[in-house]
């Protein structure tokens, strides 16, 4: 039978474990596990296995195996670890797609009853119906004003009862009375708190981002970079075609009040003296472009009609060769 391990050889192996995966892996997934059973998370690393390992451990040992790995290889990129491992976290080691990663372990919640003590994670919201429980625990419903009555020997609640909020601890009442009523409000699984990518740590909303969400927040970037440019009077890339603009439109508003001018002036100072003609060029443009098609139609049907030009062959002429 073989000895069993020491606790300094079983930080000697966490610590071997941790530096190998952190030489092989540069997407990692810290992961919240409050409330995770062993069952769960054996069966999240089964559904993970093949592109994905999930290693768990005290943080004091993560933070030490990070720290020896940054010494010995003199690779500080990891160290940005350390101020995520707080509470009881663990964390993920991937090669995959780091937002089909995160949507896989999200599969893996359980429903939990409401145990006392507990902070709840969301809002618990009695529905109204029967509940099937007999008149004798009516005045367990009173002590929580919950508005009840008799329907057919059984009590029934009214109206719907927000009976926890969001971040209140779970008292015995409450814990009693969703027991009774057989609901389990709560479910936990393991959740995704930051993402390690290649040296940088962001949010996990920012894996939920699309290309037209990106393209969105870039459209707004480059508007509030023209606006501050033309405030400012500076000339970039995106206020180049405004600025332009502008000066054209000064130019041209001297223009008119001048005697100076140039060709573009020209034009609209015409229009200005005879605003038929404005009006008459609005109405040619679009005919004229409506009027090009039907044009180069009739040339088509006019090179249909032509008669084709008979070779000396057609005329009979190659009888005598």
């Amino acid at each position: 039978m073989a000895p069993k391990p020491t606790k300094a050889e079983k930080k000697i192996a966490y610590d071997a474990k941790l530096c190998k995966l952190l030489e092989e892996y540069t997407q990692i997934l810290v992961v919240n596990a409050d409330n995770v059973g062993s069952n769960q998370l054996q069966n999240i690393r089964r559904g993970l296995r093949g592109d994905s390992i999930v290693l768990m451990g005290k943080n004091t040992m993560m933070k030490r195996s990070v720290r020896m790995h940054a010494e010995n290889t003199g690779n500080d990129v990891y160290l940005s670890l350390i101020p995520l491992l707080v509470g009881n976290v663990g964390l993920i080691f991937t090669k995959g797609d780091l937002k089909e990663v995160s949507e896989e372990v999200a599969k893996y919640k359980v429903g939990a009853p409401a145990r006392v003590g507990l902070v709840a994670p969301i809002d618990v919201v009695v529905p109204p119906g029967n509940t099937g429980l007999d008149p004798s625990q009516t005045s367990f419903f009173q002590v929580l004003n919950i508005p009840t009555k008799i329907n057919k020997g059984t009590v029934e609640i009214i109206t719907p009862v927000e009976l926890i909020k969001k971040g209140d601890k779970v008292g015995s009442s409450e814990a009693a009375l969703l027991s009774k009523l057989g609901i389990r409000p709560f479910s936990y699984g393991l959740v995704v708190l930051s993402v390690y990518d290649n040296g940088s740590v962001f949010s996990p909303e920012v894996l939920d981002l699309t290309d037209d969400d990106l393209v969105e927040k870039f459209a707004v970037g480059v508007s509030m970079v023209t606006a501050l440019s033309l405030a400012i009077s500076y000339p970039t890339l995106a206020a180049a075609p405004h600025m332009f603009i502008n000066a054209y439109k000064n130019v041209l508003a001297i223009a008119v009040e001048t005697e100076c001018s140039f060709p573009q002036a020209d034009k609209v100072k015409e229009y200005l003296k005879d605003p038929s003609k404005f009006a008459a060029a609005a109405v040619a443009a679009p005919a004229a472009a409506g009027g090009a098609p039907a044009a180069a139609a009739a040339k088509e049907e006019e090179k249909k009609e032509e008669p084709e030009e008979e070779s000396d062959e057609d005329m009979g002429l190659g009888l005598f060769d």
